[in-house]
């Protein structure tokens, strides 16, 4: 069976024969990943596109594997499926015994309403003793988890590559997981919020949440896939149209401002190299001394509703789960119909307008 065949679930006539390939970039963001699941979903079942390469941070970086897994398991029924399973488990009320339910509640943020307050309380806790004072034995049965749900021996075979993100806590470097690292471990650096765990130690490394300096990274498809589009699923909003006030809406619109730095300093790196191509400066290829044209992708969680900020990366009830899954399929959906036909042609977003400072 070819690979675009076992990626999609085989030759089943519902599905296209030719797809245009892509790169996935997945962004982080708490519970608000239930987002990603569902703009995967729609992509898995629409079938035009063909997943080259994934990276993915935090969340994403959950997501960007259960996918993965999903394709080399049984192509986009089984993906789907699993992406389903995970989620359905990782709400209140799934089957994870209690320790899991535990560690996956900090890593979706699950605290109550933004008005509860216990959410005040835990949040001044939260300032005076760190994971190391809370748990000291440094029991975390995330791995467990993860292993549950995803084959990583089998994903280090696939030829799919995946790029998983992480912060080097003492160099304060990105690092970037590759194909043959991947694993449970891994994962769990990406995702490690340094107020609520501690630090993953990975051969003597200690690693912090990837979203720090890349959320998501894209330069490692540029030499890893042939394909020179990327999507990326983005669930921390650029544009927010109401002014923050609050203490609580300033901070959050200060951490969607940070977690957006390292994709926007990327995104002005391949503006610029493409500009270079276009006017003839920098030779384009995949060769020695060559540059790669990047066409650049994006669904976004923003414009849905100003009531999905931070405080809802704090809900993992599956109520939210699969509002936020719908709204992710629906986003899939807007997508597919006005941009379809720029894949392979040309970038679906402005560059120049995204990245360069504000004229006036």
């Amino acid at each position: 069976m070819s690979f675009l065949s076992r990626a999609f679930g085989g030759d089943r006539p519902d599905r296209p024969r030719e797809q245009k390939r892509i790169n996935l970039a997945l962004q982080g963001g708490g519970a608000h990943g239930a987002f990603t699941w569902g703009v995967l979903d729609h992509l898995l079942e629409d079938g035009r596109l063909g997943i080259e390469g994934l990276s993915g941070t935090s969340a994403g970086a959950v997501n960007a594997v259960m996918l993965a897994d999903g394709l080399h398991r049984g192509g986009a029924d089984e993906a789907r499926k699993r992406l389903s399973e995970f989620w359905r488990a990782a709400s209140v009320g799934g089957d994870l015994p209690p320790l899991q339910r535990a560690v996956v509640s900090r890593l979706f943020s699950l605290l109550p309403g933004q008005d509860s307050p216990t959410l005040d309380w835990l949040t001044a806790w939260s300032r005076y003793l760190s994971p190391y004072d809370v748990n000291p034995l440094n029991i975390n049965p995330l791995k467990d988890l993860i292993e549950r749900f995803v084959d990583f021996e089998g994903l280090r075979a696939d030829p799919r590559p995946i790029f998983i993100a992480a912060t080097n806590v003492q160099t304060g470097q990105l690092h970037i997981f590759g194909h043959d690292k991947i694993s449970a471990e891994a994962v769990m650096a990406s995702a490690c919020l340094p107020a609520i765990f501690r630090a993953v130690e990975i051969d003597g490394v200690h690693y912090w949440d990837g979203g720090y300096l890349g959320n998501p990274v894209i330069y490692p498809f540029f030499r890893a896939t042939p394909a020179e589009d990327v999507l990326i699923v983005q669930i921390n909003p650029l544009v927010r149209r109401k002014i923050p006030t609050s203490t609580r809406e300033i901070m959050s619109r200060v951490h969607e401002i940070t977690f957006n730095a390292s994709l926007m300093a990327e995104l002005r790196a391949i503006e610029f190299v493409n500009r270079q191509i276009d006017a003839g400066r920098i030779p384009r290829g995949t060769g020695k001394n060559e540059y790669r044209r990047i066409n650049v992708h994006r669904i976004v969680l923003e414009g849905l509703g100003e009531r999905f900020s931070s405080a809802t990366k704090l809900r993992n009830d599956i109520q939210s789960f699969e509002l936020l899954r719908k709204l992710g399929q629906r986003a899939a959906r807007r997508f597919l119909d006005a941009h379809y036909a720029d894949i392979g042609v040309k970038s679906s977003i402005d560059l120049d307008a995204e990245v360069y400072s504000e004229r006036g």
